[in-house]
């Protein structure tokens, strides 16, 4: 059923959203009634989402939490258009009861987090935080890096952004290893990409990058056997969910020597807690999540939120429809 635009009460949540392209809130504001944004600066619990849903017809969602008790007072919402790929936070069975559509931003921000994996491999390789701490210190250290020239890279995941990942690797000749149940056999094909089970890419692998959504198989896919089975002295590189990691299993990998070192750009509670032993290793990068934190990824994902969002008010089909 197609609504009056004028009319609609909007909801956005998510704090990047117009960051780099102010248009994207003016030309929204012009079209509806009333934007309402978000009142925290932070992801939003289930009782702040439930206290601001009512009279609300589209959802712009961040990483707030959408359970069956903040939707139990959604009384006209007709469409969450999820602000980037994952939709585990969102009930999905709550949303499909009370005739909601969810929407999301597939590939938005793989570049960027692709990006930012290659950064994080070359930071551990080199000990780039190490070294500038360093000398911000007024200390001089030679340190011994590792090239990634002729390493093998582990791409778990050849999603959009293990794809992208993939394709930056090309430059660096080093031999590229993928696993994926479902890869693109002809991209991996063309790109020069070895396609094996996922015990083989973790024992060649030099470097392993984590590039998978989080779903209930890839929930703690990262635990004492994977790590195991990793080569000894690798790097792990997590610019996925902080949950594909059990994060105790990493910490005793890193403490035991097993692991080189690891960077994390997520992790399964966040932000953690200061005193998280993972921070005390001086071995681990860890950076705030900010892997889709760049003006193209946050332009790219609030273009396709609000796309699809004002095409179901419209009564239209959006193109990214999850539920």
């Amino acid at each position: 059923m197609s609504m009056d635009l004028h009319q609609c009460r909007l909801l956005v949540t998510p704090t990047s959203y117009a960051r780099n392209d102010p248009r994207l809130k003016t030309d929204l504001e012009d079209l509806v009634a009333e934007v309402i944004y978000n009142p925290a600066g932070t992801p939003l619990g289930s009782s702040e989402v439930a206290r601001l849903l009512p009279g609300i017809d589209g959802y712009i969602a961040g990483l707030d939490t959408i359970n069956r008790a903040a939707l139990e007072s959604a009384n006209r919402l007709k469409v969450i258009a999820r602000y980037g790929t994952g939709v585990d936070n969102v009930d999905l069975e709550a949303a499909r009861e009370k005739g909601i559509i969810v929407t999301n931003t597939p590939g938005a921000n793989a570049a960027s987090v692709a990006e930012l994996a290659l950064g994080l491999m070359l930071a551990l390789a080199r000990q780039i935080p190490e070294a500038a701490a360093a000398t911000h210190e007024g200390k001089w250290p030679r340190l011994a890096g590792s090239s990634l020239e002729g390493k093998t890279v582990g791409i778990i995941g050849l999603g959009a952004i293990g794809r992208h990942l993939a394709r930056r690797l090309e430059g660096f000749d080093c031999r590229i290893l993928a696993h994926d149940p479902i890869a693109d056999t002809e991209f991996a094909r063309l790109h020069h990409i070895e396609l094996h089970p996922l015990d083989e890419v973790l024992r060649q692998a030099d470097f392993v990058s984590l590039n998978v959504p989080l779903t209930p198989e890839t929930r703690r896919i990262v635990d004492s056997g994977f790590l195991a089975t990793m080569k000894p002295g690798a790097y792990l590189v997590n610019t996925a969910r902080g949950e594909v990691v059990d994060e105790s299993a990493l910490l005793e990998a890193l403490r035991s020597g097993h692991l080189r070192g690891a960077a994390l750009d997520a992790f399964s509670c966040e932000p953690p807690d200061p005193n998280h032993p993972l921070l005390s290793l001086p071995q681990v990068i860890a950076t705030p999540h900010i892997g889709a934190q760049t003006d193209g990824a946050t332009n790219n994902m609030g273009r396709m939120a609000l796309r699809d969002c004002l095409a179901v008010l419209r009564g239209d089909v959006p193109l990214h429809r999850v539920a």
